[in-house]
């Protein structure tokens, strides 16, 4: 590391976090392993009231891993998880790692061609997924090089009581698969371990390729993004570094998807790395959610602005008892200053002796790179980098930095730095550049300021930016004003083509219950807009949504609302042309 010469601001900030750390080499199962080995008896995740010990889900690991080896799996091949939160899908990504090969993880919900693009992207041969989902898969597995079909059901990860109960609601629904369909069933699958009687564990090393995740990555295509059991190790021993009160057994409600760096390396892989229980939610939804962090009694929870919004309005929640957390994570997405003030005072008037830390990173580096200290919150800030990682502001798609306090392109250095996106070389070489300081960056897109303590400040992505008559309006930076108001419960801005200003401002607001959306709120909205907006940035419009769009894993989807806008301009524009030819 001697070689290294980047700045260090925030160096007398972290509150007692090193800034460096020994991180283990090795793979992802091997320090899984040697947890397991260290605390055999603690539970590792409960799944539907059904607990695993340690010991006991290392044995189905290893079973699995057999099962792969005699399907003929070998090291390096690519394996597709499609799977919820659920005990299999555990075993499936570890038993991957542990026979030598890569997890292609991807979004059960995904449409058919968005699999078949997955299943071809990776070469996977081999697929697990859900009884639920089979028939996508099945759709398109003759456009791929799909052999083996491995096909789970949660009901088989359920204790006797619940499955029955799930039998008869949700079992219900799923569609028959074929008898003869050509798919291993779990259990069978399972029993092909004792058929297994070499060595099936490859021995994989740190810097080894292990997890593939999807990402629209700066350019907003998908691309696969190749990361190493080291990148995942070390973002383990980070969140444990940042997160002292975190003591082996502590409980971690892992709601947000394996398919996402944030659910896999924070909330499953940092917990079962370190001796933490994983309380594995398959479904998320605000109810649920609510429901197992009080069952539960749960330390730490993580997830997206949206999912801290829908808890406040949960009745079920009204009288909870959230003194147990240690620590609340908001990452995925901006959180505005006015949802952080409403939630910690949510926690505050539950008992609860913490704050939102907010943090921020990207799936090029597996997830959070940055993370608000315990001892030091500064209104609007997403923190301080994690140990071993360096953040700076450059002047962006440059290496020359600004600054202190001025704005710039955000770029990412550490132990965390995905290998590269997947058989593309030359997206990998314009995203991933070496400077002189002897650090490998990662140009994120996104946008942000350091001030002369190290705080980092998000102002949004580069590529959401508005510019309307040659002003840059920053989306994010408007809705923290717009969800200020006492009316409204959140808001997401867009830009709209405007043949004069280029691009023009509007509003999507979801107000609070019990407000009813008139055009009387609606002057009042801009009213107040007039007086909180620059002119240059004012909506000119605000329309009222019963709910926001959400992505897959809890973001505003504002893409799809910017969709919606250019579809209602072409119809308009064609509807104009057509009774221009009428008249005539």
């Amino acid at each position: 590391m001697s070689e290294i010469t980047a700045k260090m601001p925030w160096a007398n900030n972290t509150g007692g976090v090193p800034l460096h750390l020994e991180y283990f080499q090795g793979s992802m199962y091997d320090k899984v392993e040697a947890i397991a080995k260290q605390y055999p008896d603690n539970i590792a995740f409960t799944f539907m009231g059904k607990n695993t010990t340690y010991k006991a889900m290392l044995e189905q690991i290893n079973r699995c891993a057999k099962a792969l080896r005699t399907i003929g799996v070998r090291e390096g091949e690519r394996v597709t998880i499609a799977m919820p939160n659920c005990p299999q899908a555990i075993y499936m990504f570890y038993a991957v790692n542990e026979i030598g090969a890569i997890a292609n993880m991807i979004h059960p919900l995904s449409a058919e061609k968005e699999i078949e693009f997955y299943l071809n992207a990776s070469e996977s041969i081999t697929a697990i997924t859900l009884d639920q989902f089979y028939h996508k898969f099945e759709a398109v597995r003759k456009n791929t090089k799909l052999v083996n079909m491995v096909i789970a059901s949660i009901k088989d990860a359920l204790s006797p009581t619940i499955r029955a109960g799930y039998m008869l609601t949700e079992g219900r629904k799923i569609k028959k698969i074929p008898e003869d369909a050509p798919v291993i069933r779990w259990d069978d699958f399972m029993r092909l371990s004792k058929a297994c009687f070499y060595n099936y564990k490859v021995e994989r090393k740190s810097e080894d390729a292990a997890v593939i995740l999807y990402s629209g990555g700066t350019t907003g295509t998908t691309k696969g993004i190749m990361l190493s059991n080291g990148n995942f190790n070390a973002l383990s021993e980070q969140i444990i570094a940042t997160n002292p009160m975190f003591r082996p057994g502590d409980k971690m409600l892992a709601a947000m998807p394996l398919f996402h760096g944030f659910g896999l390396g924070v909330c499953v892989h940092s917990m079962l790395a370190s001796g933490g229980r994983c309380i594995l939610i398959p479904r998320f939804t605000p109810k649920s959610y609510s429901k197992q962090i009080t069952k539960y009694r749960c330390n730490f929870i993580a997830g997206v602005p949206t999912l801290y919004e829908a808890l406040l309005r949960v009745p079920a929640m009204e009288k909870a008892d959230l003194s147990c957390l240690k620590g609340v994570f908001s990452g995925g997405d901006s959180l505005s200053v006015e949802l952080k003030k409403k939630f910690d005072k949510f926690l505050y008037d539950h008992h609860a002796t913490i704050q939102v830390r907010e943090g921020y990173g990207t799936t090029e580096t597996v997830t959070a790179c940055c993370l608000t200290p315990t001892h030091m919150m500064k209104e609007g800030s997403i923190g301080v980098p994690f140990p071993d990682t360096y953040i700076k502001i450059v002047e962006p798609d440059t290496d020359k930095e600004v600054p202190y306090g001025s704005e710039g392109e955000i770029l990412l250095a550490g132990p965390t730095v995905m290998m590269g996106y997947m058989n593309n070389p030359e997206e990998t070489a314009h995203t991933l550049r070496k400077h002189a300081d002897g650090l490998t960056w990662v140009y994120t897109g996104d946008l942000g300021v350091m001030d002369s303590e190290g705080f980092i400040y998000f102002k949004g992505r580069a590529k959401r930016m508005i510019i309307s008559s040659g002003y840059n309006i920053y989306p994010a930076a408007l809705e923290n004003i717009i969800d200020a108001h006492e009316k409204v419960q959140m808001s997401c801005i867009i830009g709209v083509p405007d043949p004069y200003k280029m691009q023009k401002v509007k509003a999507f607001v979801m107000l609070k219950p019990g407000v009813e959306p008139t055009e009387k709120v609606k002057e009042e909205l801009m009213a107040y807009c007039r007086k909180h907006i620059a002119k240059y940035s004012l909506p000119y419009d605000i329309e009222f949504r019963p709910e926001l769009p959400k992505t897959l894993v809890g973001k505003v989807a504002y893409r799809i609302l910017e969709e919606e806008e250019m579809a209602k301009i072409k119809a308009e524009e064609e509807a104009k042309a057509q009774a221009s030819t009428t008249a005539e």
